[in-house]
């Protein structure tokens, strides 16, 4: 397979695409940073989703928009804006097999930035929009909702032993997903699943679920 990642010079696109890589897939990297995966099979191309020209890529036949920002001020343009103009231009045409969105759980909750919860809440909408126009070449499109990742843009919360165990009191598994975790999911969203289609996972070690009973 022939697979198109936004956001692959760290954290969770880096290692989607290594998972993909490791599995023998041809993978173009999208990225507004230098390349850090050395690989036979990758392919880096330099540029901003949201403001450069898109390059013409002969076969896409799985998209997974990860690109994107958290608290920029253009959280709105980047991860919303910059994700439809890459799905529109590489998702709609036969030969297309998957697109995947790597959304956040708050864009169900709300808990977090106001312009990052609304672009990523934005963008699951926007996959249901995807799932109904590429059903009628047989593709599925779908989105994965992750909570705490353990990525080293978390890093100041891993290492604040107070802020951490704050945050892993609002889990019902103490604990954040890791990355690999993260690739291996959208793998098989992506690989192995064929029916599921219109749907967000939340993956968030039961943080939305988490309720507190007093008596």
């Amino acid at each position: 397979m022939n697979v198109l990642i936004t956001g692959t010079s760290c954290g969770i696109g880096k290692g989607i695409a290594e998972k993909f890589l490791t599995m023998g897939h041809t993978v173009t990297g999208v990225d507004k940073l230098p390349s850090v995966i050395n690989h036979s099979l990758y392919h880096h191309i330099e540029a901003d989703i949201f403001r450069d020209e898109l390059p013409e890529l002969s076969a896409v036949d799985i998209l997974i928009n990860n690109a994107g920002v958290q608290n920029s001020g253009e959280d709105i343009d980047i991860n919303l804006k910059g994700t439809i103009r890459v799905t529109e231009k590489y998702a709609f045409h036969e030969g297309i097999k998957s697109v995947l969105f790597i959304a956040s759980a708050s864009a169900t909750s709300g808990a977090e930035f106001p312009e990052y919860a609304a672009s990523k809440g934005g963008m699951v909408a926007y996959m249901k929009s995807t799932a109904l126009r590429v059903a009628k070449y047989g593709a599925t499109a779908n989105s994965l909702s992750p909570g705490g990742v353990l990525t080293d843009l978390n890093r100041h919360i891993i290492d604040d032993p107070a802020l951490w165990q704050a945050v892993m009191n609002e889990t019902l598994l103490p604990k954040w997903a890791s990355v690999e975790e993260i690739a291996d999911w959208a793998y098989f969203v992506c690989m192995v699943n064929s029916s599921m289609t219109a749907q967000d996972i939340i993956i968030d070690n039961g943080e939305m679920a988490k309720a507190n009973f007093i008596w």
